[in-house]
C-alpha cells in the first residue's frame, strides 16, 4: 500500500472511530483558549483544565489579566509546570493585546506567533479550533504516529506537519489532528503497541514499525 492509499484508509478509519472530536482544553473564547493552550505545553490537557477555572474565574480576558500580579498567576498555574516562564508569558501577552489589538486575539499566524510563549503549534491550534482556519498542528502523538505509519520521515514537527498536509485534504486538516491525538491516547501509545491489538497498525501490517 502506497503512502496516498495508507493516508486515505486511515483518513476514513479515523473519521469511523472517532465522528466527534470535542476540543480537549476547556474554554470559553479565543483569549481563555489561548492561555489553555500555552499552559498545555509539556502538560497533559487534563492537568491544565484542573487548573485553568480558578486562574479564569480572577481574570478570564487581557483586559482583566494585565492587572493580575506575575507572582499570583505563577501561584495558580504552578501545577502545569513551568510556572515562571509561563506566568511571565502570560501577563506580557495580555498587555501586548490590549495595547496592540484592543484586546481581541488576532486571527492570523504571524500575529499569534509575535505574542510571548506563542509558537507555531499554539498558534495553530488557535487558528484551527477558535477561528476554523485550516491548520494541522501537530504534537508529540501526531508526530510519532506519522512515523509509525510511514506518512513522515521527518526529524521535526515542522517536517512531519509539512508532510501530512500533503496526504490529506485541507478540508480534513482541523479535525484530523483531534482524531488521530484521541486515536494516539487511547490505542497507540508512546510505549509501543505489537501489531496486535492497535487496531490501525494492525489494518496496515506495521508490526515491525510498531514494536
Amino acid at each position: 500500500m502506497r503512502k496516498q492509499q495508507r493516508a486515505d484508509h486511515l483518513l476514513n478509519r479515523l473519521e469511523e472511530l472517532y465522528p466527534e472530536t470535542p476540543i480537549p482544553l476547556d474554554h470559553t473564547s479565543p483569549y481563555t483558549l489561548l492561555i489553555a493552550v500555552l499552559l498545555s505545553a509539556q502538560c497533559t490537557d487534563v492537568r491544565v483544565n484542573l487548573v485553568t477555572p480558578a486562574l479564569f474565574k480572577l481574570a478570564d480576558t487581557p483586559e482583566k489579566m494585565r492587572h493580575i500580579p506575575v507572582e499570583k498567576i505563577r501561584e495558580i498555574i504552578r501545577p502545569c509546570g513551568l510556572s515562571p516562564t509561563k506566568a511571565a508569558a502570560i501577563s506580557r501577552l495580555s498587555e501586548i493585546l490590549v495595547e496592540q489589538h484592543h484586546g481581541i486575539v488576532p486571527q492570523s499566524f504571524e500575529e499569534l506567533e509575535k505574542l510571548p510563549g506563542v509558537g507555531h503549534k499554539t498558534a495553530s491550534v488557535v487558528m484551527a479550533q477558535a477561528f476554523g482556519v485550516p491548520a494541522f498542528p501537530v504534537d508529540t502523538h501526531i508526530h510519532r504516529l506519522a512515523k509509525r505509519w510511514k506518512l513522515s520521515s521527518g526529524k521535526n514537527v515542522v517536517q512531519t506537519e509539512r508532510d501530512l498536509k500533503k496526504v490529506f485534504p485541507r478540508e480534513s486538516w482541523n479535525k484530523l489532528h483531534l482524531q488521530i491525538i484521541f486515536y494516539g491516547r487511547e490505542h497507540c501509545t508512546a510505549r509501543g503497541c505489537d501489531g496486535k491489538f492497535c487496531i490501525l497498525c494492525k489494518e496496515l501490517n506495521f508490526k515491525k514499525v510498531c514494536e
